[in-house]
């Protein structure tokens, strides 16, 4: 695929997968620079959502689409904020907002466990009705304190244990080679691959 249209206009996100497609010499577009509308996001469910997303992109541009669900999902707070975590604390979007409601939402909790879910589909053409769908899952805990200044959404916060970082303290290339984003791609990669 010589060029994708991402189904967000997040530019972390969009930073993340190039870096990942670049060894594929694929350009990545996002919907906001075609001026496309963002798609809605009614679901409970990571999947779902992320169908949501690459239809309304694929169909509006004739072109591949990925769309990517992903969220964090914290144990002591049910799964919270999960498929709603870009607007945890509500619209709009807010990383600031968001970590401060989640900080003040753990602060009666001891159990720190969290893990961040991926949930990518592309589809690669309107009438694709079979698109590729990976998921991932990368497990840390919530940090007590912001750490690192790299990275985008909860990362200050998600402290991957086997490193002792956060995961904005990892270097962008480290980060994509264990986070959920990262994972999943590969996964698609390798469905990708087997279909050439």
């Amino acid at each position: 695929m010589k060029s994708i249209v991402l189904a967000s206009g997040n530019p972390g996100k969009k930073a993340e997968i190039e870096q990942l497609l670049a060894p594929f010499g694929t350009r990545v577009i996002t919907q906001v620079e075609l001026g496309i509308t963002e798609a809605e996001e009614p679901h409970d469910t990571f999947l779902e959502n992320a169908l949501a997303k690459a239809r309304h992109v694929c169909f509006a541009t004739r072109l591949p689409a990925l769309a990517d669900d992903s969220g964090l999902c914290v144990d002591a707070l049910g799964g919270a904020p999960g498929v709603h975590s870009a607007r945890y604390a509500g619209g709009p979007k807010s990383d600031r907002r968001n970590n401060e409601k989640l900080l003040a939402d753990m602060a009666a909790h001891d159990n720190r466990a969290a893990h961040y879910v991926c949930l990518l589909v592309l589809m690669r053409g309107p009438g694709d009705t079979q698109p590729l769908i990976a998921e991932a899952e990368w497990h840390g805990e919530i940090a007590r304190a912001p750490r690192g200044s790299g990275g985008f959404g909860y990362d200050p916060y998600f402290l991957v244990n086997a490193l002792g970082k956060t995961a904005a303290e990892l270097a962008p290339e480290a980060k994509n080679r264990i986070s959920h984003r990262g994972q999943a791609l590969a996964k698609l990669l390798e469905m990708l691959k087997r279909e050439a």
